[in-house]
């Protein structure tokens, strides 16, 4: 009596839904959905994408790893990407575009003057190619500014010389 008293009194408890992003084959659409199990996910995909066909698969975004047990399920973060596949569709890697540059502006020390800056380019998203450029402390980067406005006005000086007596001759 105690065990039919506590269930009915005390139900339990519905575990809570976690965020996902789903987007269709070809991620023109994209919804978030809030669901506590793969099966309600999968009905929630269903009801937002106006799907009536009832066989789908769930795959990740990044890999194309299909989705198909509620333990795999349970151990992906919240957030995670899923592209949503009907019958005769087959997942494909995104394609953004020919070239990717990135510009990222580091520190290695906190008293360093501008610090250090990383350029990486990558192409088709298949080959890439990566620069660090560090500038430490100030001192050096004035050393080097200086060494250039040096070298800047012997050349200068150079030109000079030579147009002088160029034209000295041509008088």
């Amino acid at each position: 009596v105690g065990a039919i008293t506590k269930q009915a009194l005390f139900p339990p408890l519905v575990p809570a839904g976690r965020p996902f992003r789903v987007s269709n084959a070809s991620r023109s659409r994209r919804k978030g959905i809030v669901a506590s199990s793969l099966q309600e996910l999968i009905s929630k995909t269903l009801d937002s994408f106006f799907i009536s066909a009832r066989k789908i698969t769930l795959v990740l975004e990044e890999d194309g790893t299909v989705v198909d047990t509620e333990e795999f399920f349970k151990s992906l973060d919240d957030n995670t990407h899923f592209i949503v596949l009907e019958k005769g569709q087959k997942w494909a890697p995104t394609r953004n575009g020919v070239a990717n540059i990135t510009f990222d502006l580091y520190k290695l020390n906190p008293k360093d003057f501008i610090g250090c800056l990383n350029i990486k380019a990558t192409f088709y998203e298949i080959y890439s190619v990566s620069w660090d450029i560090k500038f430490m402390g100030a001192k050096s980067v004035l050393r080097k500014v200086l060494q250039l406005i040096s070298h800047a006005a012997q050349i200068a000086g150079q030109f000079l010389l030579y147009t002088g007596t160029f034209l000295l001759q041509l008088m």
